[in-house]
């Protein structure tokens, strides 16, 4: 049997630098430094239609993209959707690569711009190692 969407979720958001999970309104949320960058809507939720989902933080052009050009993947979810944040159903045959980026954009918007620089300097290519000619 395959893992749940919270799982799966669960997975991704916690590879992410500092990330850590709190539950929040009854669900599960993920933060950068206690500030807010992913939340799992259970299929239980008011909000969901009887599905699993994910909110995360886009930018207000992004999101409006993604909702018009997929409205069967994407929505503007209640409360943070006027803050650009996007909605992704997760079941129906979730892309997870494509859910795992849109995780790692929001968590950019969010981590303070220490953690990213320090990630950015991890991620670099070690520069002169192995290159003598």
């Amino acid at each position: 049997m395959p893992p749940s969407p919270l799982a799966r979720l669960r997975r991704l958001c916690l590879a992410l630098p500092e990330a850590h999970e709190v539950e929040a309104w009854g669900e599960p949320t993920f933060r950068v430094r206690n500030k807010l960058f992913a939340m799992y809507a259970t299929p239980g939720s008011h909000h969901t239609q009887g599905r699993p989902a994910l909110w995360c933080k886009a930018g207000p052009d992004n999101q409006r993209l993604m909702v018009r050009a997929r409205p069967e993947r994407f929505f503007v979810p209640p409360y943070v959707g006027p803050s650009g944040w996007v909605g992704v159903w997760l079941d129906r045959g979730s892309d997870w690569e494509e859910v795992r980026e849109l995780l790692r954009d929001s968590w950019r918007m969010t981590a303070p711009k220490r953690l990213l620089e320090a990630e950015r300097r991890e991620m670099a290519p070690a520069r002169g190692r192995g290159s003598r000619r």
